[in-house]
């Protein structure tokens, strides 16, 4: 069932550097929010505090609020694994597991989830979710090869599955397409317009039309200055921020003046 979001006060660290600082917004359930900002403004890092990525790297650590409805991920007692189950993670680069089976890629978080199933019910796992990623129809007489054998487009839409096959919440999706060639691309942005009926996804781009394309809302980030922690600038209705933005900066680098 998707979920919504609610950031209030969030600030991440690097050991003592402020990576980003003092995130207050709110993410709509079955919805598209991209982030955009120039590199290092800190979107990747934020993606990945909602799902608790962010304290695996060392040093890593957060203040302030995410919940999700009226759970607070950063609760005492909060179980950081069972967090990345209800809020999946999709990477910049493809990353099915290589020594493993088209099939065994689908289901391989499903068997981590301590329940025993048969083997109809994973068969009826992999269907389900090859299909949702409009993967199915090229891989089904081919199941027991390996994933890492599959075109990058492929990979990526079979990483999506794996993430869906969990059952999560929310999809977060660092950049899915920035590996992929134009054609792929689509397939990917198709594939996130009909996941969004299901899922609230946050997606991190630095492509500008594709974030127009696929989102419902935009989140633009921006810097002060290199080194200094990223901010959220501004954040609304993608087609306002396209065309209207509130602030300067927004509309500066939407066309093209910095970034």
């Amino acid at each position: 069932m998707a979920k919504r979001i609610d950031i209030a006060g969030l600030t991440a660290f690097y050991g003592s550097h402020r990576a980003i600082d003092d995130i207050t917004m709110h993410v709509e359930p079955r919805s598209v929010t991209a982030f955009i900002g120039p590199s290092g403004c800190g979107k990747s890092t934020f993606l990945r505090t909602l799902n608790r990525m962010h304290e695996v790297t060392p040093g890593g650590r957060v203040e302030g609020k995410v919940r999700l409805d009226d759970e607070d991920l950063y609760g005492p007692g909060i179980d950081p694994v069972s967090v990345r189950r209800t809020v999946g993670m999709v990477f910049q680069r493809p990353n099915p597991f290589p020594t493993m089976s088209i099939y065994d890629n689908v289901v391989a978080g499903v068997r981590l989830n301590g329940i025993r199933y048969r083997k109809p019910e994973l068969d009826d796992i992999v269907e389900k979710n090859l299909r949702a990623a409009n993967l199915w129809n090229e891989v089904k007489d081919r199941l027991s090869r390996p994933g890492s054998g599959l075109s990058g487009g492929q990979q990526q839409r079979l990483c999506i599955a794996r993430a869906t096959a969990v059952a999560p919440d929310v999809l977060l999706m660092d950049e899915p397409c920035s590996a992929l060639d134009p054609i792929s691309t689509l397939a990917v942005e198709d594939l996130i317009a009909q996941l969004k009926s299901q899922y609230t996804i946050v997606i991190v781009t630095h492509n500008m039309q594709q974030a127009a394309r696929v989102s419902d809302r935009t989140a633009f980030f921006n810097l002060a200055a290199i080194g200094e922690p990223g901010k959220l600038i501004e954040v609304d209705d993608t087609q306002k921020i396209f065309s209207n933005p509130s602030v300067k900066a927004t509309e500066d680098y939407i066309s093209g003046r910095f970034g």
